[in-house]
This record gives structure tokens, C-alpha cells and sequence, in this order.
């Protein structure tokens, strides 16, 4: 039987092109997803007579092996959805059953069976409801001398017992509505006599949600307009129920501290909007909902001039839902939206609602450190699969709501234990200053098998230690299905888990350096396809747009310092790095070289028109090497980032000066603040640098000034930023 499985996928192929007159494409083949979640269900005949039938279950399998652990001949080939016979003596026993699917692929999977002519004694039962799917209960039963159990529900018009299970196993029944049922369970052996246990249950529905939306991404004020939200400031003195003669009920929830919007009885509600907003600029209206009992909902943008329009959505009980609507699709229906005053929902049910705002694509972007967008313009380079394929220039394949880019990542967990995909960072992450990480994240329900949580994990490790997985510290966050959705993790703010022997925080931690991303949860043979893009951590102080004065350079050809000269130094903006070590790998630096032939050696750039903003943006970050080797004399180890006016006829008696110390044979980042750091002015100023507003030279010094030492520096990346 081995080797028929074995060339199974052979014949089928032959099979296929036999049939055919025209070429066929097989990639389907590969696309068939391993049979996962494999299962025994025993059924025990009451006569002593050892009989038992064995139905073999799994997801995506044709066909099982079932080795009945007695030694006896294995049944070879049973058909999904058919069972198998065996006539047991007394004993404990261990079933092996094998599933395989139409590729050949198998998964395996081996359960205790107990026959015994004894009746069952000690039953223990457990019934619980479950903690987050509502009107459903968990039921285990376990007993000396069983081996399956029987679950009646109680419920009148329901067939009779609802379920039943193996012994020492959990099943989940669904109840169709709450209240308190006569519930039985009957624990069943190889005997004629059983062991029954029965009781009053009450079966409760999960009425609100035990669990706060996820918190909206960080934005500038001028890129968000909020109407109800703990993230943003809100549009004042908005009324959540003006008296529109609705039945809903409105209350004001408090979820641990987290406000919502609760509306019960739900038939039409509205908000009256502090003042009417001209929301023309924004691209995008979102709000999350959560409700038990509700499948859709109705979310009206009212105009105090030309009408209203609404966009239904579906939503997922028991969870949050997601929702980003495009204004366009308002403003297709011909509603024009420089005046919204009101919102209306309608639906039937009950729903809470959080985090009501319109925002636009950021009009001050911050350059992220690490990013990617899947489209060429990115910097992560070294994404990987774990248990799980992944293809990092797939064609989107749902051009919808918040992102129609082209292309994005696939990631295609097939049941491995604990797929996920990773990249490792050039350096360790700053998660002092820079801790939040972005993504984009589409998966298709069609995708999923099994019954794990719809989650995303973003787990920070030590990618150098001999387990990784020890060092970690993980976000996980709920996600919507079939929607586009944007996701943000704040090692800051948000609930965190470390690995057990972990106890430092993770804004305190200065090892991590790789990112795991993992969907579904762990420890389990579920499938589940995502799609992710416009992947962001932390910004590098570069910023474009109307307010972001850009001053950088990579020495790469991506920047616009284009003014560099040198004062006694040698200067090289075009060398390649010598040093291609610790944060900076990067292929091409600056080279600085003072070799003692100027007291006052150093390099500097002019703005090419205006001057820094200082009261916007105060500081300066650049990274720099100094070799040890090239140091003469015994000057002290530092730079000196000065500040001065280009245009006056002795710029020097303008400047501002921050002094750092620098370790020698290493590259660091330095970052001179003007606005906290201690400064220095020439002495005729007296002005504190974040009130100048005639400053447009940078001056970078090595190792002081008035002397005849040498030394010699490589330094990449600057930016000014705030």
C-alpha cells in the first residue's frame, strides 16, 4: 500500500495527460494543502463482544491507514467519510491512523483506545462555557474502564445526544440560544452497563466584548479627523444619541478603562457631530464593531447640505470587526462631503463601536529604518520561510479598500507546526526610540482549516542566539477576514508576552534584531493563507511633505546634501566602507581625514536655500567610525556637530556647538540635540539654538580644534529630523 501511495501522484498526472488533447498546467497539484488536524472517532459496541468502529476524520485528506495497535493486520485505504470495524480483547490499546490526500502528502496521528467489559466507573465530568465564543459550551468527560461518551444538550427540537467524543477529550456544542438546560452526558465502554451523569446547566451568551479593539495607528493631527476615539483628539462636543425618536438604547461602555459606543435594540442611531466637518482631504472613514448578534450594518455620512449615503458591511459576531471604507465610495454615489455633520447606523441587533475617524495617507512621511513594500522600494533583504512558503513578488490578488498596490507578500502556512515567516535586521533594533512596527495583512477565509484564533503574532528575537525562540518577546493582534487592514505593534503601549525566562521589558531590551510573523497561533496542523504588505518599523528622521524639511544623506546617491566641502580635511563622499560591520553594512560612506596639517580641520555643508527650522526639528543623527589606528597626539575622543550662518563674513562667531564622545573601531550612532543635549555658543551669542532662525551650515569636527593631531572617520547616514 506504501508504494501505491507512494506513486499515487504519478498516475494521477498520467491519468490527467491520457485524458486531455490539449496541455494542461499541473501546478494545482502543488497547491493541494496537507491533511492536517487528523482524528479517531470510536463507537464501542455494548455486548462484550469487543467490537469497534473506527471513523477516521481530517482536513484535506481522501483516504486513511488505520493501525488498530494490536498487532493485527492495519485496514489499508478507508475512503473519507467511511469507518472501519475491529474486534478488540480486553486491553488499552494505541490506534495509529494516517491520512493522505490526493498529492500523496500524509499526516499521522495516534490515540488511546480502552475496551473493557467492565462497567465504567469514576466518571468525571466538566462543563464549561466557552470564554470567547458565545452560547457555546466545552465538554470532557473521563472515566476508568471507558472509552467514549455520549453529550444530550437538553435542547428540545435537537436529535438526541447532540454529540459525543472520546474519552478524556474536549468537544465544543453550539447552543442556538442561552438559558438553563437539563444536560447528560453517558459514558460508554465495551460492557452493556454505563455510567451517567447529569445536571442543571446554564448556557450564557457573551454579550459585550472581553477584549478592546486594536489601537489605531499613530498619525499626525492634520492627517486624522476623530469623532470617537482613545488615540486621537475627538471633534468637541459630538452627541452619541441625539433624540431622533430611535428604539436603540445607547450606553456609555467602559472596557478596563477603554470607552465604547454601546447600542442596543439597534434600529437606527445616530451621532450629532460637534460641528460640521470638511472631511474633502480625507481618503478613508474607519471604525471597528463588535457585536454578538448583528450581520451587517448600515453606516450613513449625512452632508447639511445635499443628503446622505451609506455603505452596508458585514460583520463577524462575537469579534471585532474592522471596517475601512475609501470616501469614495461616498462620494461616488454623488454626496459631496465638505460639510458632514451627522453619522446613522442601522442594523438589528446590538454593536459597540470604537475608534470613529476619518483619516489620509500621512502628509508628513517619516522615512521608516526598515520597510518594504514588495514592489522594489524597500530595504529588507533577507525574508525567509519557516513551515511556510512564502513569495515576496506575488500579484495582489484582492486590489481593494486600503491597499491596490501590485504587488505584495504571500505567506502560505500549509499546516507546519509553527510556521511563520522572518527577515533579521542589519543591526539591533533601538527599542528605546524606535519600537513600533507596521503592516498591511489580507487573509481570505477560503484559506483557513481548523479552528484557531484569527490572529497575527509579531514576535521580536535574538536571531544570533542558538534558540531564537528563547529570546523572544510577541504582540499578537486580532484580525478581520476578506478585508484589507492595517496593523500596528507598539512594544511601548501594547499587552506584550516574553518567552518564561524573560523578564526585561521590550522598549529596555538592546539584543533583538529579528522579526517572526506568524498567523493563526502555533502547535496546531491548521492552514492559513495571508497576504501582507507596506511592512514599517521605526523612521530614520528623514520626513517629506509640506512640513518636512528634508536634510539627508546616505552616500548611496538617496539624499540632497549636495554642498560638501572640506576646511584642512581630506573628504571623500563616495568611499567604499571599510568597515562593513555591526549597524552599518551599508556599501558606500563619507571619508573624513584630517591629517594634521590645519588646526581647525573639519568638513561642512550648506543649505542650498532657507534655514533649519529648529523649533520644528532640533536634531542631528549620523553614524560614525574612527579608527584607533589613525589617531595621533592625545586629543580626546569625540565629534563636534557646530551650527552656524553660512552667509556671514566670519560664521564661526555664529555658531552653536554639541560635543559627543565617540568609542574608536566601531560604528555608532550619535544624535546631537539642540533642543535637551548641552550646547555651547560663541560667546557673543546669547540666543538658545531652538529660538535661531539664521542657521544653514553644518560644521562636523573630529577630535577638537587648535592642535596639529590626526585622525581619520567614516560617517554615513545623516539626518536631520525631529
Amino acid at each position: 500500500m506504501k508504494t501505491i501511495k507512494t506513486i499515487y501522484r504519478a498516475f494521477l498526472i498520467l491519468v490527467i495527460v491520457i485524458a486531455c488533447t490539449e496541455e494542461r498546467n499541473l501546478d494545482f497539484l502543488d497547491s493541494i494543502v496537507a491533511p492536517s488536524n487528523v482524528s479517531a472517532a470510536y463507537n464501542i459496541t455494548q455486548d462484550n463482544t469487543g467490537l469497534v468502529t473506527i471513523t477516521p476524520t481530517a482536513n484535506g485528506a481522501n483516504s486513511f491507514d488505520v493501525d488498530f495497535g494490536d498487532a493485527s493486520t492495519a485496514a489499508e485505504g478507508v475512503e473519507a467519510g467511511k469507518n472501519v470495524q475491529h474486534n478488540y480483547a480486553e486491553g488499552t490499546y494505541t490506534v495509529k491512523v494516517i491520512a493522505y490526500n490526493t498529492n500523496g502528502d500524509t499526516a499521522e496521528v495516534s490515540q488511546e483506545l480502552v475496551v473493557s467489559f467492565q462497567a465504567p466507573q469514576n466518571l468525571v465530568v466538566t462543563i464549561e462555557n466557552d470564554l470567547a465564543i458565545s452560547k457555546q459550551v466545552n465538554v470532557t468527560a473521563d472515566a476508568d474502564f471507558a472509552a467514549t461518551f455520549e453529550f444530550y444538550s437538553g435542547e428540545d427540537g435537537v436529535t438526541q445526544p447532540a454529540m459525543s467524543g472520546n474519552i478524556e477529550e474536549t468537544i465544543a456544542y453550539q447552543y442556538a440560544e442561552p438559558g438553563t438546560y437539563t444536560v447528560k452526558v453517558i459514558a460508554k465502554g465495551g460492557a452493556i452497563e454505563t455510567a451517567e451523569y447529569s445536571m442543571e446547566f446554564e448556557v450564557t451568551a457573551i454579550l459585550a466584548p472581553l477584549v478592546s479593539a486594536n489601537s489605531p495607528s499613530t498619525r499626525e493631527a492634520a492627517d486624522v479627523i476623530s469623532i470617537f476615539s482613545g488615540k486621537y483628539t475627538d471633534v468637541a462636543d459630538t452627541d452619541f444619541n441625539p433624540n431622533w425618536s430611535q428604539a436603540t438604547i445607547y450606553n456609555a461602555f467602559d472596557l478596563n478603562g477603554d470607552a465604547m459606543l454601546q447600542y442596543s435594540g439597534l434600529n437606527y442611531q445616530g451621532i450629532q457631530i460637534g460641528s460640521a466637518q470638511d472631511v474633502s482631504s480625507m481618503e478613508f472613514l474607519h471604525l471597528d464593531v463588535w457585536t454578538a448578534d448583528a450581520t451587517e450594518i448600515d453606516t450613513y455620512i449625512i452632508s447639511a447640505t445635499n443628503g446622505e449615503k451609506f455603505i452596508k458591511s458585514t460583520l463577524q459576531k462575537d469579534s471585532w470587526t474592522s471596517i475601512t471604507i475609501p470616501m469614495s465610495d461616498f462620494t461616488d454615489q454623488g454626496i459631496t462631503v465638505a460639510d458632514i455633520h451627522q453619522f446613522k447606523f442601522e442594523g438589528a441587533g446590538s454593536i459597540f463601536i470604537d475608534n470613529l475617524y476619518f483619516y489620509k495617507a500621512p502628509s508628513v512621511t517619516a522615512t521608516p529604518l526598515l520597510h518594504d513594500d514588495f514592489e522594489g522600494n524597500g530595504n529588507i533583504t533577507t525574508w525567509a520561510g519557516d513551515a511556510a512558503d512564502i513569495n515576496t513578488s506575488l500579484v495582489n490578488p484582492f486590489k481593494t479598500g486600503i491597499n491596490t498596490s501590485a504587488t505584495v507578500l504571500e505567506y502560505n502556512d500549509t499546516g507546519g507546526d509553527y510556521a511563520n515567516i522572518r527577515f533579521d535586521g542589519p543591526s539591533n533594533f533601538n527599542m528605546a526610540t524606535d519600537n513600533t512596527f507596521k503592516l498591511k495583512i489580507y487573509v481570505p477565509s477560503s484559506s483557513i482549516t481548523g479552528s484557531q484564533p484569527n490572529q497575527i503574532s509579531l514576535k521580536l528575537q535574538d536571531g544570533t542566539a542558538n534558540e531564537p525562540w528563547t529570546t523572544q518577546t510577541e504582540i499578537v493582534k486580532t484580525i478581520n477576514l476578506d478585508v484589507w487592514q492595517e496593523i500596528s505593534f507598539d512594544f511601548e503601549n501594547d499587552a506584550y508576552a516574553n518567552w518564561s525566562s524573560i523578564t526585561t521589558a521590550p522598549i529596555d531590551r538592546t539584543d533583538l534584531n529579528r522579526v517572526v510573523i506568524q498567523l493563526n497561533s502555533e502547535g496546531n496542523n491548521d492552514a492559513v493563507i495571508a497576504y501582507i504588505d507596506d511592512f514599517a518599523y521605526g523612521t530614520s528622521g528623514t520626513t517629506t511633505g509640506p512640513t518636512g524639511q528634508i536634510v539627508s544623506d546616505d552616500f548611496e546617491g538617496n539624499g540632497n546634501i549636495t554642498t560638501w566641502a572640506e576646511d584642512s580635511a581630506g573628504l571623500n563622499a563616495s568611499f567604499s566602507n571599510p568597515f562593513q560591520t555591526g549597524i552599518n553594512t551599508s556599501a558606500t560612506v563619507l571619508e573624513y581625514d584630517d591629517t594634521g596639517a590645519g588646526e581647525y580641520a573639519n568638513i561642512r555643508f550648506d543649505l542650498e536655500s532657507g534655514v533649519f527650522d529648529m523649533t520644528a526639528k532640533s536634531k542631528f543623527t549620523l553614524k560614525v567610525y574612527v579608527e584607533s589606528s589613525s589617531i595621533s597626539g592625545s586629543q580626546p575622543n569625540q565629534i563636534s556637530l557646530k551650527l552656524q550662518d553660512g552667509t556671514a563674513s566670519e560664521p564661526w562667531t555664529t555658531q552653536t556647538e554639541v560635543v559627543k564622545t565617540l568609542v574608536l573601531d566601531q560604528w555608532q550612532e550619535v544624535t546631537f540635540d539642540f533642543a535637551n543635549d548641552t550646547y555651547v555658543n560663541w560667546s557673543t551669542v546669547t540666543t538658545a539654538p531652538i529660538d535661531r532662525t539664521d542657521l544653514n551650515r553644518v560644521v562636523i569636527q573630529l577630535n577638537s580644534e587648535g592642535n596639529s593631531d590626526t585622525v581619520r572617520a567614516y560617517i554615513d547616514d545623516i539626518n536631520y529630523h525631529n
